[in-house]
């Protein structure tokens, strides 16, 4: 199950991506994307993998050390949980860029990659784009 639901992620997330980076200006985008909600698929995933190990993963991540996230991460189920994760936060923080960038006029041309960046480094997308960001107000009418 463990590698089903490895392969799950990024396809739930996928989509969510696409209208983002390749339809922003279609009204339904807005629509979908204004939802917060468009990461419960992937939560519920990481819960169906992190659950199951929770008397593992509780003391990984309550004190955690180098050796210890290592070796939660080092499993096939620690490894998947990661990456949904991942792609969760990278997918919330994407929403919010694309709904910022929406507000302050940001062109679709200049968001694109940030985004691309985003789903692959999601913290250095996120840089990038707080760098960006105070080169345009904010939209206020």
């Amino acid at each position: 199950m463990t590698p089903l639901l490895f392969t799950l992620t990024f396809a739930l997330a996928a989509p969510f991506w696409a209208l983002m980076i390749l339809l922003p200006r279609w009204s339904w985008t807005a629509r979908i994307v204004g939802s917060p909600l468009i990461v419960l698929p992937i939560l519920v995933v990481y819960g169906l993998l992190v659950l199951p190990e929770l008397a593992e993963v509780l003391p990984a991540v309550a004190s955690p050390t180098l050796d210890g996230v290592r070796e939660l991460l080092g499993s096939p189920s620690g490894a998947a949980a990661g990456w949904a994760h991942m792609v969760g936060f990278d997918l919330f923080v994407g929403r919010w860029s694309w709904l910022d960038s929406r507000e302050r006029r940001i062109p679709a041309s200049v968001m694109a990659p940030i985004l691309l960046l985003t789903i692959m480094l999601g913290p250095l997308g996120l840089a990038v784009y707080l760098g960006v960001r105070p080169w345009w107000r904010r939209d206020l009418g």
